[in-house]
C-alpha cells in the first residue's frame, strides 16, 4: 500500500519512511532495512538527499524535493512547487532523445512534488574538479551529444508543428522562466536587494549598469530569451548541473526546462568553462602549470561548439521532416546547396545567440543574486576581483559583438584578448 500523504518538506528520518511506502521503489532498494539517508542539496531551490543501503550500498537512490520557497532566498521568496513537474517530464524526454546521458527516473509524486532518481555515486559535480585542474576526455562528445539530440528533436525541425506546440504546452514553465528573466537579464544590471557582489568591483558593476549600449544589448537578449521558442532547452546547463567522471557524463537538474532559444544552452555551457579558465588566475599560482590547464579548457571551448554543430548538422540532413522547410521543400534543382545554406545561416545564429546569453550569464555571476563556486572560492578579494573584472570585460564584449561572430575561435579570441597581460 502507498505511502499518501499531503505536501510537507522531508528531512532525513522522514525520507526513509516515506521510500518504504513507495512500490515504484521495490526493485530498486528491494532490502528496505537498514537505509540511511543524508541531505546534500548545495544548491539554489531543493532538498536533496541520498538514500542507501548500510549492507549494500550498491542499492542507492537520490530523492529531491521542490521547498515552496526560494531556498537560496529564504521562505520570504514564494516558488511554485510544479517546478518538480517540469524536472520530471524533462529528465524523462532527455533518456529518450540521449540516453546514458542524464539520471533514471524511478519514481514521481506530484503531491509531494519530488523525484527519486539514479544515484550517481561514482560521479562529482563538475564543477569542483575543474578548480583542481582535472581532464574528462569524454566530456565534450558527450555534451555536444546530449545537446544536439535534445534541442533537435524537440524542435520545428525535427516535429510537425502541432507536435512541437503540443509539447511545449506541457513546459509552460512561467515561475521558473521569470527567476531567469529577472536574475540573469534584468536585476543584476539595476538596484535590486538581493544582488551581491565582491566590493571591489563595485566601480565596474556601476559601469556596467551605466552603459546604454550594453544595457541595449542585455534587453534584446532578455526579448530572445523569452520570445524564441525554438527548442526544449535545458536552461540551466551550467557545469554545476553537470556530473562527470572519466568515462561518463550527465546532465541533471533540468526545472527550469521550457521552450527557448538553443544559444541559451550551448552558451551556458561555454561561458562557465571560460569562467572556471578566469578562476585559476587565483586557484593555479604556477604560472606553468596555469598556462597549460587554460589552453586546454578554450581547446575544450572550441571542441564542444565544433561538435555540437557537426552532430547537429548531421542529424538534420538524416532526420529532415519536421514542420520548419521538411524535405521535399527543397526538391528544385538547386535545392541542394539552398538548403546547405539555411542550415549554415541557422547554426550560425545558434553560435550568435551562443555569445549573447552566455556574455550575459557570464555578467550576472559577477553581480545578481547567484555567484559561481569557482570564483567565490577565491577567499582574497582582490584576487578574485582579478577573475571577475576579466569576467565582465569578456561577457560584454560576448554579448556586445555577437553580430560580429562567425565561429567559436571569435569567442576563444576575445578570451585570449581580455586575458593575454594578466
Amino acid at each position: 500500500m502507498g505511502y499518501t500523504v499531503t505536501y510537507h518538506a522531508l528531512n532525513s528520518k522522514s525520507v526513509i519512511d516515506y521510500l518504504k511506502g513507495r512500490p515504484a521503489l521495490e526493485a530498486v532498494i528491494p532490502q528496505r532495512d537498514g537505509l540511511v539517508a543524508k541531505e546534500v542539496g548545495d544548491g539554489n531551490l531543493n532538498l536533496v538527499f541520498i538514500i542507501e543501503s548500510q549492507d549494500d550500498p550498491g542499492q542507492a537512490v537520490v530523492l529531491k524535493q521542490a521547498l515552496p520557497y526560494l531556498r537560496v532566498a529564504g521562505d520570504s521568496w514564494p516558488l511554485t512547487r510544479e517546478r518538480m513537474r517540469f524536472e520530471t517530464q524533462a529528465l524523462l524526454k532527455h533518456n529518450e532523445l540521449a540516453p546514458g546521458l542524464v539520471p533514471i527516473v524511478y519514481d514521481f509524486d506530484e503531491d509531494m512534488s519530488l523525484v527519486v532518481m539514479e544515484y550517481l555515486g561514482n560521479h562529482e559535480i563538475m564543477r569542483k574538479p575543474l578548480v583542481e585542474r582535472q581532464k574528462f576526455p569524454h566530456f565534450v562528445d558527450h555534451i555536444s551529444t546530449f545537446m544536439a539530440r535534445s534541442l533537435f528533436f524537440t524542435s520545428d525541425l525535427y516535429l510537425t508543428g502541432v507536435a512541437k506546440k503540443e509539447m511545449q504546452a506541457k513546459f509552460i514553465n512561467p515561475h521558473l522562466c521569470k527567476i531567469q528573466e529577472d536574475f540573469v537579464f534584468t536585476n543584476p544590471y539595476m538596484e535590486s536587494p538581493e544582488n551581491n557582489w565582491n566590493p571591489e568591483i563595485d566601480a565596474e558593476v556601476q559601469a556596467v549598469r551605466a552603459n546604454g549600449q550594453l544595457k541595449l544589448a542585455l534587453a534584446e537578449m532578455k526579448a530572445s530569451y523569452m520570445t524564441s521558442g525554438q527548442a526544449l532547452i535545458h536552461s540551466d546547463l551550467h557545469t554545476g548541473s553537470i556530473m562527470v567522471n572519466k568515462t561518463d557524463t550527465r546532465v541533471i537538474d533540468p526545472e527550469f526546462a521550457f521552450y527557448g532559444p538553443m544559444g541559451f544552452d550551448v552558451g551556458a555551457v561555454l561561458e562557465n568553462l571560460v569562467l572556471n579558465y578566469l578562476s585559476h588566475y587565483a586557484h593555479t599560482p604556477d604560472s606553468d602549470a596555469r598556462a597549460a590547464y587554460q589552453a586546454y579548457l578554450l581547446e575544450v571551448v572550441r571542441d564542444v561548439w565544433n561538435e555540437f554543430a557537426r552532430k547537429f548538422e548531421d542529424i538534420w540532413v538524416a532526420n529532415n521532416q519536421g514542420e520548419l522547410m521538411q524535405a521535399k521543400f527543397w526538391e528544385f534543382p538547386a535545392g541542394e546547396q539552398a538548403f546547405a545554406e539555411f542550415r549554415r545561416r541557422y547554426i550560425q545564429k545558434i553560435l550568435r545567440d551562443t555569445a549573447g546569453h552566455g556574455g550575459a550569464k557570464m555578467l550576472r555571476r559577477m553581480m545578481g543574486i547567484v555567484n559561481i563556486w569557482d570564483i567565490t572560492s577565491i577567499e582574497d578579494l582582490q584576487k578574485r576581483a582579478v577573475c571577475e573584472r576579466l569576467a565582465i570585460k569578456i561577457g560584454s564584449r560576448w554579448i556586445l559583438e555577437r553580430d560580429k561572430i562567425s565561429s567559436v575561435d571569435d569567442l576563444v579570441r576575445i578570451v585570449v584578448d581580455e586575458t593575454k597581460d594578466t
